[in-house]
């Protein structure tokens, strides 16, 4: 498929068959991560994946937006291994697990995985849940599966605002 139909193509999936996601695919998806861009390849991220029953249960005690999914990644970045601008502080760390975890989210797709990134969980409870060490910082929840019969797009998922509002050639 191309890049262009596969961005199309892809949404978020909420509903998902209770069929395990390989390993053999997982590690697939986890490479497109590994790969992904980051400010000076300093890679800071790091990927938690659940998929393990006494996980999932721990998860759905972080996020009500679990979606009994099969598996799951928490995306994170450690706090002193990103790059850090120097005239303002401004870490790259949530910007490259947000890249991290967009290559994720595409790779599971070309693979026939759904997926849904959620942003809706309790950073402090996952911390507790899965013993993360305070320097690494949670950023994304990417929720995976196979596709239930039901899954289906928002409605919204096909509607766009004006490019002119959105992209701007020299204007400023």
């Amino acid at each position: 498929m191309d890049f262009l139909q596969l961005a199309e193509t892809r949404y978020s999936v909420r509903s998902f068959r209770s069929e395990k996601i390989p390993r053999e695919t997982l590690e697939r998806i986890l490479k497109a991560g590994h790969l992904a861009p980051t400010a000076c390849n300093l890679q800071p991220q790091r990927i938690l994946v659940l998929d393990g029953e006494a996980q999932l249960n721990k998860l759905k005690t972080c996020t009500k937006c679990h979606f009994d999914a099969p598996a799951a990644m928490l995306v994170c970045y450690h706090r002193t291994e990103c790059w850090v601008r120097r005239y303002d502080g401004k870490p790259s760390g949530e910007v490259d697990a947000s890249i991290v975890t967009t290559h994720l989210m595409l790779a599971a797709a070309d693979l026939g995985v759904g997926s849904v990134w959620v942003m809706h969980f309790d950073p402090q409870a996952m911390r507790e849940a899965f013993e993360i060490p305070e320097e690494l910082e949670p950023v994304a929840l990417l929720v995976l599966g196979y596709p239930a019969p039901d899954a289906a797009p928002n409605p919204r998922h096909t509607e766009y605002r004006d490019e002119k509002e959105l992209v701007f050639y020299n204007k400023f």
